[in-house]
């Protein structure tokens, strides 16, 4: 095993290419994704995109040790290696990982530039925060790599040494669902369908209180130049994030 600083994946006599630990990859994948829904969500319900800003630059800084340095040094690889130290471990392709996780990289920097160094807020923001987090949930819940997947499209040699043996199991051999299954499915999905809308028209709304405005309020903004700040986007409308805009913007 080469124990050299820089290097990406671990070179082992059975295997024909570089090769990194799926069990660690998959459990940090886990730790991003909490912390990244974590922030997610603070932006989104809350319009507090600070602890946005904080997991990009951390996420960007564990993507560049593990793609330019070593996985060895990344902290959510070092981390997701203790977590599931007593496990075996199921070694797949590093060359696959390595562009998977360029484009995570890559998503980072975007993030970097719009949220954390021009504090941009805006669909796009949305858009690129969703992608990491569908990445990094395939990734940790059902063990596919989209990224990975990518890798093949790009690439003339194929991806080796999958997550689950899924680049060398054969399409006859894989497990097939019936239609009794599926249609257990859907029965299921009606009826918790039909369960949400009984609770739904049973349960009364609670009546969320609205301060009124007084004569003692500060008056809105007359600087043109302020009121044309303050102006709510349209995509805060239609999410119906109006109030949320403001509060964050430091709007009246």
């Amino acid at each position: 095993m080469n124990n050299s600083i820089f290097q990406f994946g671990e070179s082992r006599p059975e295997f024909g290419v570089r090769v990194l630990n799926e069990r660690a990859v998959r459990a940090s994948a886990g730790l991003l994704f909490f912390f990244a829904m974590a922030a997610f969500m603070n932006a989104f319900l809350l319009g507090n995109f600070q602890p946005t800003r904080v997991f990009v630059v951390a996420f960007l800084l564990d993507f560049t040790l593990r793609i330019f340095v070593n996985p060895r040094f990344a902290p959510s690889l070092i981390l997701g290696q203790w977590v599931v130290r007593k496990q075996q471990a199921e070694y797949v392709g590093a060359p696959q990982k390595r562009f998977a996780w360029a484009i995570g990289f890559v998503l980072a920097l975007a993030m970097l530039y719009l949220v954390v160094l021009n504090n941009v807020i805006g669909p796009i923001n949305m858009l690129v925060c969703s992608t990491c987090l569908i990445l990094l949930f395939c990734e940790t819940a059902f063990g596919i790599c989209i990224g990975c997947k990518l890798y093949n499209a790009f690439h003339k040699e194929q991806a080796q040494l999958c997550p689950g043996g899924a680049c060398e199991l054969p399409p006859d051999q894989r497990p097939t669902t019936s239609v009794a299954q599926w249609a257990i499915v859907a029965l299921f999905v009606l009826t918790v369908a039909a369960l949400a809308q009984w609770v739904y028209s049973t349960t009364p709304l609670r009546q969320v209180q609205i301060p009124q405005a007084t004569s003692a309020a500060p008056a809105a903004p007359s600087d043109p130049a302020e009121v044309e700040r303050c102006k709510v986007p349209e995509f805060a409308k239609a999410l119906g994030h109006e109030q949320m805009w403001k509060l964050h913007s430091n709007c009246k």
